[in-house]
């Protein structure tokens, strides 16, 4: 029987190195996360009337505003009618620029931008929070050629309001995606602080693909402006994946799940949306159906929620927080709602 090799005795050297790397391996792996800031997107005012929400921890909200939007009266009276009841709800608007919705196509010049930024500034001036352009890589946009345009409106709004938070476009997960942000990047001269994701196709075909690209391909901080399951698209579209209440609640589970903890760096989710509009929409993900009954990811959302909750006791108690009450919140609420 032959005999095992003898073992090495550890020098002292090598001890600590071991004990050097295992202290870095623990501060590593107790470090906390970020926290988490779990907000709503939808256009649609409803939420903030809806006792369930208001019952609810959700303190942000996500709004898509034409680029020209103030040329309009009756898109004025919408945005006076949101951001007056996002304001009354003490709720922190995250505004985000798009097209035109008078003139799809059409682009302004980095100054008619500015001229615009300037007025929605006047008008709503504790609003801090910008998206640069909505689902800028999109090519149903007419920025998805044109990032060098879209890094100058960055600049403008960078410069005309350095005490907001800007993010330097919400982009889709989709091919051309890293191409058109090295294009933004190179055209800005700067690596923006802040990003905006739209991971649709990875949270609803349940992979992790297109938001590991935009984090390598970016070094600021990452936010789901708008994410989550999709219920029905009464729409043309090319990119499939199952459409159902149920398939939505998987989805939205796999985003806080599998999506959020690849980076430290993804420290917002904007769900989209609160409520199912009303017909024709061509759209469906809401966390309330079209009756005013709750989806069963809205049930997802609200553990996440209760689950945040009780981090932010911890946090502000230095130990542990009281064990959350077996009752879900919104029933309350939900009767109140009718």
């Amino acid at each position: 029987m032959p005999r095992p090799a003898p073992t090495a005795r550890p020098t002292a050297a090598r001890l600590l190195g071991v004990v050097v790397i295992a202290a870095v391996a623990a501060t590593t792996l107790a470090a906390p996360a970020r926290a988490l800031t779990v907000g709503i997107a939808d256009n649609k005012p409803d939420m903030f009337s809806d006792p369930r929400f208001a019952a609810s921890s959700i303190r942000n909200a996500r709004l898509l505003v034409g680029w020209d939007a103030l040329s309009s009266p009756w898109q004025v009276a919408q945005l006076d009618a949101w951001l007056g009841a996002a304001r009354a709800a003490n709720v922190e608007p995250l505004v985000s620029f798009g097209h035109s919705r008078t003139d799809r196509r059409s682009l302004p010049s980095p100054e008619r931008y500015l001229f615009e930024f300037r007025r929605f500034r006047a008008r709503y001036p504790w609003v801090k929070e910008f998206a640069t352009w909505n689902e800028a890589n999109h090519c149903g946009e007419p920025t998805c050629h044109r990032p060098r345009l879209v890094a100058a409106y960055y600049r403008k709004l960078r410069h005309e309001c350095p005490d907001c938070t800007i993010l330097a476009a919400e982009v889709l997960d989709q091919p051309n995606m890293v191409r058109w942000v090295r294009r933004f990047k190179h055209a800005a001269h700067s690596e923006p602080r802040y990003w905006g994701l739209h991971n649709y196709i990875d949270a609803n075909r349940g992979r992790i693909r297109g938001t590991r690209r935009l984090l390598r391909a970016v070094k600021g901080l990452v936010w789901f402006t708008e994410t989550g399951g999709i219920v029905a698209r009464h729409n043309r579209h090319k990119v499939t994946f199952p459409e159902s209440a149920k398939h939505a609640a998987a989805a939205t589970r796999f985003v806080f799940r599998r999506l959020v903890p690849l980076s430290r760096r993804v420290t917002r989710v904007y769900i989209y949306q609160w409520n199912a509009g009303p017909p024709p929409s061509t759209w469906d993900s809401g966390l309330v159906g079209p009756t005013g009954r709750e989806r069963p990811a809205y049930h997802v959302v609200e553990r996440v929620m209760r689950r945040q909750e009780t981090r932010r006791v911890e946090a502000q108690t230095g130990g542990s927080a009281p064990t959350p009450s077996r009752t879900r919140p919104g029933r309350a609420a939900r009767a109140t709602a009718g």
